[in-house]
Protein backbone atom coordinates (compact mmCIF):
# COMPACT_ATOMS: atom_id res chain seq x y z
CA UNK A 1 0.00 0.00 0.00
CA UNK A 2 1.11 3.71 -1.13
CA UNK A 3 1.57 6.52 1.95
CA UNK A 4 -1.83 7.64 0.20
CA UNK A 5 -3.53 4.83 0.87
CA UNK A 6 -2.76 4.01 3.89
CA UNK A 7 -4.05 7.67 5.12
CA UNK A 8 -6.71 7.09 3.23
CA UNK A 9 -7.58 4.10 5.32
CA UNK A 10 -6.45 4.96 9.05
CA UNK A 11 -9.36 8.06 7.61
CA UNK A 12 -12.09 5.54 7.23
CA UNK A 13 -11.95 3.46 9.76
CA UNK A 14 -11.71 6.86 12.01
CA UNK A 15 -14.86 7.95 10.36
CA UNK A 16 -16.83 5.12 10.83
CA UNK A 17 -15.57 4.83 14.57
CA UNK A 18 -16.51 8.37 15.07
CA UNK A 19 -19.72 7.90 13.10
CA UNK A 20 -20.87 4.76 14.99
CA UNK A 21 -19.89 6.65 18.56
CA UNK A 22 -22.33 9.63 17.47
CA UNK A 23 -25.12 7.12 16.75
CA UNK A 24 -24.79 5.13 19.51
CA UNK A 25 -23.42 7.00 22.60
CA UNK A 26 -23.59 10.51 21.99
CA UNK A 27 -27.35 10.34 19.66
CA UNK A 28 -30.08 9.19 22.26
CA UNK A 29 -33.27 9.50 20.78
CA UNK A 30 -35.10 12.73 22.73
CA UNK A 31 -31.59 13.95 24.61
CA UNK A 32 -31.22 17.32 25.01
CA UNK A 33 -27.54 18.15 24.70
CA UNK A 34 -26.21 20.58 27.46
CA UNK A 35 -23.69 23.21 27.27
CA UNK A 36 -20.99 21.21 28.69
CA UNK A 37 -21.78 18.06 26.99
CA UNK A 38 -21.54 20.60 23.55
CA UNK A 39 -18.07 21.68 24.99
CA UNK A 40 -16.49 18.62 25.47
CA UNK A 41 -17.70 17.13 22.14
CA UNK A 42 -16.61 20.03 20.34
CA UNK A 43 -12.97 19.65 21.77
CA UNK A 44 -13.16 15.55 21.03
CA UNK A 45 -14.28 16.65 17.40
CA UNK A 46 -11.18 19.65 16.87
CA UNK A 47 -8.97 17.29 18.84
CA UNK A 48 -9.65 14.58 16.63
CA UNK A 49 -9.29 16.25 13.40
CA UNK A 50 -6.16 18.03 14.55
CA UNK A 51 -4.66 14.35 15.54
CA UNK A 52 -5.77 13.61 11.80
CA UNK A 53 -3.40 16.56 10.65
CA UNK A 54 -0.27 15.41 13.03
CA UNK A 55 -0.79 11.96 11.26
CA UNK A 56 -0.29 13.18 7.90
CA UNK A 57 2.56 14.54 9.10
CA UNK A 58 4.15 11.62 9.88
CA UNK A 59 3.13 9.41 7.66
CA UNK A 60 3.26 11.38 4.27
CA UNK A 61 7.14 11.74 4.56
CA UNK A 62 8.95 14.46 3.05
CA UNK A 63 5.65 16.08 1.66
CA UNK A 64 3.94 15.81 5.27
CA UNK A 65 4.59 19.25 6.81
CA UNK A 66 3.82 20.75 3.89
CA UNK A 67 0.68 18.74 3.59
CA UNK A 68 0.01 18.87 7.54
CA UNK A 69 -0.06 22.69 7.29
CA UNK A 70 -2.72 22.59 3.83
CA UNK A 71 -4.64 20.12 5.80
CA UNK A 72 -5.10 22.16 9.01
CA UNK A 73 -5.63 25.39 6.79
CA UNK A 74 -8.57 23.83 5.10
CA UNK A 75 -9.68 22.66 8.27
CA UNK A 76 -9.64 26.13 10.03
CA UNK A 77 -11.29 27.67 6.93
CA UNK A 78 -14.24 25.16 6.37
CA UNK A 79 -14.30 25.65 10.21
CA UNK A 80 -15.19 29.19 10.35
CA UNK A 81 -17.65 28.83 7.71
CA UNK A 82 -19.48 26.49 9.39
CA UNK A 83 -20.54 29.05 11.91
CA UNK A 84 -22.20 30.93 8.45
CA UNK A 85 -23.96 27.50 8.44
CA UNK A 86 -25.05 27.42 12.58
CA UNK A 87 -26.55 31.36 11.52
CA UNK A 88 -28.82 29.55 9.49
CA UNK A 89 -29.60 26.05 11.12
CA UNK A 90 -30.84 28.74 14.18
CA UNK A 91 -33.12 29.93 11.95
CA UNK A 92 -34.58 26.77 10.15
CA UNK A 93 -35.16 25.37 13.91
CA UNK A 94 -37.12 28.57 14.82
CA UNK A 95 -38.96 28.81 11.94
CA UNK A 96 -40.52 25.31 11.76
CA UNK A 97 -40.32 25.55 15.85
CA UNK A 98 -38.41 21.95 16.59
CA UNK A 99 -38.66 21.14 19.89
CA UNK A 100 -35.00 21.01 21.69
CA UNK A 101 -35.40 17.12 22.12
CA UNK A 102 -35.22 16.94 18.67
CA UNK A 103 -32.35 18.88 17.24
CA UNK A 104 -29.37 15.95 17.95
CA UNK A 105 -31.13 13.89 15.96
CA UNK A 106 -32.00 16.25 13.15
CA UNK A 107 -28.84 17.66 13.16
CA UNK A 108 -26.90 14.31 12.66
CA UNK A 109 -29.27 13.26 9.70
CA UNK A 110 -28.19 16.18 7.92
CA UNK A 111 -24.92 16.03 8.87
CA UNK A 112 -24.34 12.36 7.28
CA UNK A 113 -26.46 13.49 3.91
CA UNK A 114 -24.53 16.76 3.92
CA UNK A 115 -20.97 14.58 4.08
CA UNK A 116 -22.90 12.21 0.84
CA UNK A 117 -23.22 15.45 -1.09
CA UNK A 118 -19.98 16.72 -0.55
CA UNK A 119 -18.13 14.06 -1.28
CA UNK A 120 -19.85 13.87 -4.48
CA UNK A 121 -19.09 17.77 -4.97
CA UNK A 122 -15.38 17.45 -3.84
CA UNK A 123 -15.38 14.27 -6.65
CA UNK A 124 -17.11 16.68 -9.43
CA UNK A 125 -14.78 19.81 -8.44
CA UNK A 126 -11.36 17.61 -8.25
CA UNK A 127 -12.04 16.01 -11.30
CA UNK A 128 -13.01 19.30 -13.70
CA UNK A 129 -10.02 20.70 -12.18
CA UNK A 130 -7.71 17.47 -13.10
CA UNK A 131 -8.97 17.55 -16.97
CA UNK A 132 -9.20 21.45 -17.19
CA UNK A 133 -6.95 23.85 -14.93
CA UNK A 134 -8.71 26.75 -16.34
CA UNK A 135 -11.72 25.80 -14.13
CA UNK A 136 -9.62 27.00 -11.14
CA UNK A 137 -9.55 30.76 -12.42
CA UNK A 138 -13.41 30.52 -12.65
CA UNK A 139 -13.47 29.20 -8.66
CA UNK A 140 -10.53 32.20 -8.35
CA UNK A 141 -13.12 34.65 -9.77
CA UNK A 142 -16.26 32.90 -8.54
CA UNK A 143 -14.64 33.46 -4.86
CA UNK A 144 -13.39 37.01 -5.43
CA UNK A 145 -17.29 37.75 -6.04
CA UNK A 146 -18.76 36.05 -3.13
CA UNK A 147 -16.25 37.10 -1.07
CA UNK A 148 -17.11 40.72 -1.80
CA UNK A 149 -20.82 40.34 -1.67
CA UNK A 150 -20.54 38.29 1.45
CA UNK A 151 -18.29 41.52 2.81
CA UNK A 152 -21.03 44.30 1.42
CA UNK A 153 -24.37 42.45 2.17
CA UNK A 154 -26.49 44.01 3.92
CA UNK A 155 -28.13 42.25 6.73
CA UNK A 156 -31.34 43.48 7.17
CA UNK A 157 -33.63 41.39 5.16
CA UNK A 158 -34.37 38.36 6.80
CA UNK A 159 -33.55 35.19 5.48
CA UNK A 160 -37.15 33.24 5.93
CA UNK A 161 -37.45 29.71 5.59
CA UNK A 162 -40.80 29.06 4.50
CA UNK A 163 -40.16 31.02 1.53
CA UNK A 164 -37.47 29.39 0.45
CA UNK A 165 -36.97 27.59 -2.84
CA UNK A 166 -36.48 24.61 -1.56
CA UNK A 167 -39.34 24.38 0.99
CA UNK A 168 -41.91 25.54 -1.88
CA UNK A 169 -40.46 23.02 -4.54
CA UNK A 170 -41.53 20.59 -1.12
CA UNK A 171 -44.54 21.78 -0.29
CA UNK A 172 -45.84 21.44 -3.87
CA UNK A 173 -44.90 17.74 -4.85
CA UNK A 174 -45.13 16.21 -1.26
CA UNK A 175 -48.06 16.22 1.10
CA UNK A 176 -46.67 17.93 3.78
CA UNK A 177 -47.93 17.58 7.80
CA UNK A 178 -47.98 21.16 9.22
CA UNK A 179 -46.17 19.44 12.66
CA UNK A 180 -43.73 17.12 13.94
CA UNK A 181 -44.98 13.45 13.92
CA UNK A 182 -43.93 13.48 17.94
CA UNK A 183 -40.18 12.88 16.34
CA UNK A 184 -41.43 10.77 12.79
CA UNK A 185 -40.75 11.81 9.93
CA UNK A 186 -43.29 10.71 7.85
CA UNK A 187 -46.91 10.45 9.42
CA UNK A 188 -50.00 8.90 8.17
CA UNK A 189 -53.90 10.70 7.71
CA UNK A 190 -56.86 9.46 8.28
CA UNK A 191 -56.94 7.97 4.98
CA UNK A 192 -53.76 5.84 5.69
CA UNK A 193 -51.98 7.98 2.74
CA UNK A 194 -48.35 9.28 4.02
CA UNK A 195 -47.36 13.11 5.31
CA UNK A 196 -44.27 14.56 5.59
CA UNK A 197 -43.72 15.92 8.86
CA UNK A 198 -41.47 19.30 9.51
CA UNK A 199 -38.98 17.18 10.86
CA UNK A 200 -38.49 15.33 7.20
CA UNK A 201 -38.33 19.21 6.00
CA UNK A 202 -35.90 20.15 8.41
CA UNK A 203 -33.51 17.75 7.43
CA UNK A 204 -33.98 18.48 3.70
CA UNK A 205 -33.36 21.98 3.99
CA UNK A 206 -29.85 21.75 6.40
CA UNK A 207 -28.89 19.27 3.60
CA UNK A 208 -29.51 21.84 0.96
CA UNK A 209 -28.20 24.73 3.35
CA UNK A 210 -24.77 22.76 3.54
CA UNK A 211 -25.01 22.75 -0.33
CA UNK A 212 -24.56 26.43 -1.01
CA UNK A 213 -22.07 26.96 1.50
CA UNK A 214 -20.31 23.81 -0.02
CA UNK A 215 -20.26 25.55 -3.16
CA UNK A 216 -18.00 28.48 -1.88
CA UNK A 217 -16.18 26.11 0.90
CA UNK A 218 -14.70 23.32 -1.62
CA UNK A 219 -13.02 26.19 -4.05
CA UNK A 220 -11.81 28.27 -0.84
CA UNK A 221 -9.92 24.12 0.08
CA UNK A 222 -9.12 24.12 -3.45
CA UNK A 223 -7.26 27.38 -3.51
CA UNK A 224 -5.59 25.91 -0.47
CA UNK A 225 -4.68 22.62 -1.37
CA UNK A 226 -4.51 20.60 -4.64
CA UNK A 227 -4.16 17.64 -3.16
CA UNK A 228 -7.71 15.13 -2.98
CA UNK A 229 -6.47 13.71 0.73
CA UNK A 230 -6.42 17.32 2.20
CA UNK A 231 -10.09 18.42 0.06
CA UNK A 232 -11.86 15.24 1.39
CA UNK A 233 -10.80 15.30 4.93
CA UNK A 234 -10.88 18.61 6.29
CA UNK A 235 -14.24 18.79 4.73
CA UNK A 236 -15.53 16.10 6.37
CA UNK A 237 -13.83 16.44 9.76
CA UNK A 238 -15.47 19.64 9.42
CA UNK A 239 -18.61 18.76 8.69
CA UNK A 240 -18.23 16.03 11.62
CA UNK A 241 -17.81 18.41 13.98
CA UNK A 242 -21.02 20.84 13.49
CA UNK A 243 -23.31 19.12 15.13
CA UNK A 244 -21.85 19.88 18.62
CA UNK A 245 -20.72 23.04 17.60
CA UNK A 246 -24.11 24.40 16.64
CA UNK A 247 -25.01 23.30 20.72
CA UNK A 248 -22.17 25.38 21.38
CA UNK A 249 -22.33 28.21 20.10
CA UNK A 250 -26.56 28.93 19.55
CA UNK A 251 -26.72 31.02 22.50
CA UNK A 252 -23.48 32.79 21.48
CA UNK A 253 -23.65 32.86 17.57
CA UNK A 254 -25.41 36.06 17.48
CA UNK A 255 -22.35 37.98 19.20
CA UNK A 256 -20.25 37.17 16.09
CA UNK A 257 -21.32 40.76 14.14
CA UNK A 258 -18.35 40.71 12.15
CA UNK A 259 -17.14 36.85 11.59
CA UNK A 260 -18.81 37.49 7.93
CA UNK A 261 -16.60 40.39 6.81
CA UNK A 262 -13.59 38.12 8.20
CA UNK A 263 -14.41 35.21 6.41
CA UNK A 264 -15.42 37.69 3.36
CA UNK A 265 -11.82 38.50 3.14
CA UNK A 266 -10.64 34.98 3.32
CA UNK A 267 -11.99 34.12 0.33
CA UNK A 268 -10.97 36.77 -1.48
CA UNK A 269 -7.95 36.26 -0.46
CA UNK A 270 -7.85 32.68 -1.57
CA UNK A 271 -9.38 33.68 -4.87
CA UNK A 272 -6.68 36.32 -5.38
CA UNK A 273 -4.30 33.49 -4.35
CA UNK A 274 -5.82 30.99 -7.26
CA UNK A 275 -5.78 33.42 -10.01
CA UNK A 276 -2.24 35.16 -9.61
CA UNK A 277 -0.96 30.96 -9.00
CA UNK A 278 1.56 31.99 -11.33
CA UNK A 279 2.94 34.71 -10.37
CA UNK A 280 3.50 33.22 -6.74
CA UNK A 281 5.14 30.38 -7.49
CA UNK A 282 7.40 32.34 -9.47
CA UNK A 283 8.00 35.15 -6.61
CA UNK A 284 7.65 32.60 -3.47
CA UNK A 285 8.61 29.03 -4.88
CA UNK A 286 8.71 27.63 -1.55
CA UNK A 287 5.23 25.86 -1.25
CA UNK A 288 5.62 25.25 2.54
CA UNK A 289 6.41 28.96 2.41
CA UNK A 290 2.69 30.28 0.58
CA UNK A 291 0.92 27.47 2.59
CA UNK A 292 2.32 29.44 5.87
CA UNK A 293 0.93 33.08 4.73
CA UNK A 294 -2.19 31.34 3.99
CA UNK A 295 -2.71 29.67 7.39
CA UNK A 296 -1.36 33.17 8.85
CA UNK A 297 -4.30 34.83 7.20
CA UNK A 298 -7.01 32.68 8.12
CA UNK A 299 -5.84 32.94 11.52
CA UNK A 300 -5.60 36.72 11.66
CA UNK A 301 -8.50 37.27 9.65
CA UNK A 302 -11.21 35.00 11.27
CA UNK A 303 -9.61 35.59 15.08
CA UNK A 304 -9.46 39.37 14.13
CA UNK A 305 -13.51 39.50 13.30
CA UNK A 306 -14.23 37.37 16.63
CA UNK A 307 -12.31 39.62 19.02
CA UNK A 308 -13.67 42.71 17.02
CA UNK A 309 -17.43 41.29 17.44
CA UNK A 310 -16.70 40.99 21.02
CA UNK A 311 -15.86 44.98 21.81
CA UNK A 312 -17.93 46.12 19.12
CA UNK A 313 -21.77 45.49 18.24
CA UNK A 314 -23.78 46.36 15.30
CA UNK A 315 -27.09 48.42 15.38
CA UNK A 316 -29.38 45.69 13.99
CA UNK A 317 -29.18 42.04 15.83
CA UNK A 318 -30.29 39.78 12.31
CA UNK A 319 -27.56 37.14 10.82
CA UNK A 320 -29.35 36.00 7.13
CA UNK A 321 -28.25 34.57 4.11
CA UNK A 322 -29.47 35.79 0.54
CA UNK A 323 -32.55 33.76 -0.17
CA UNK A 324 -32.38 33.42 -3.62
CA UNK A 325 -29.57 31.11 -2.80
CA UNK A 326 -32.60 28.38 -2.01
Amino acid sequence: MTKDQIVYLVFGIVLVLALLLDLVILNKKDKITTMRQALIQTLFWVGLALSFGIFIYFEEGEKGPTMALEYISAYLMEWSLSVDNIFVFILIFTSFNVKEKHYGRVLLIGILMAIIFRALFITVGVALVDKFHWVLYLFGVFLVYTGYHMFTTNDDEAFEPHDSKVYKFLNKFLPLAPHDGDGKYVVRDAKGKPQYTTLFVVVVMLAAIDLVFALDSIPAVMGISREKLVIYTSNIFAVLGLRSLFFLLRGAVSKFDFLQQGIAIVLVFIGIKMLAEHWINEWIPSKGIQVTISLGMILLCIGGSIVYSIYHKKKYVPHDVDDNTL
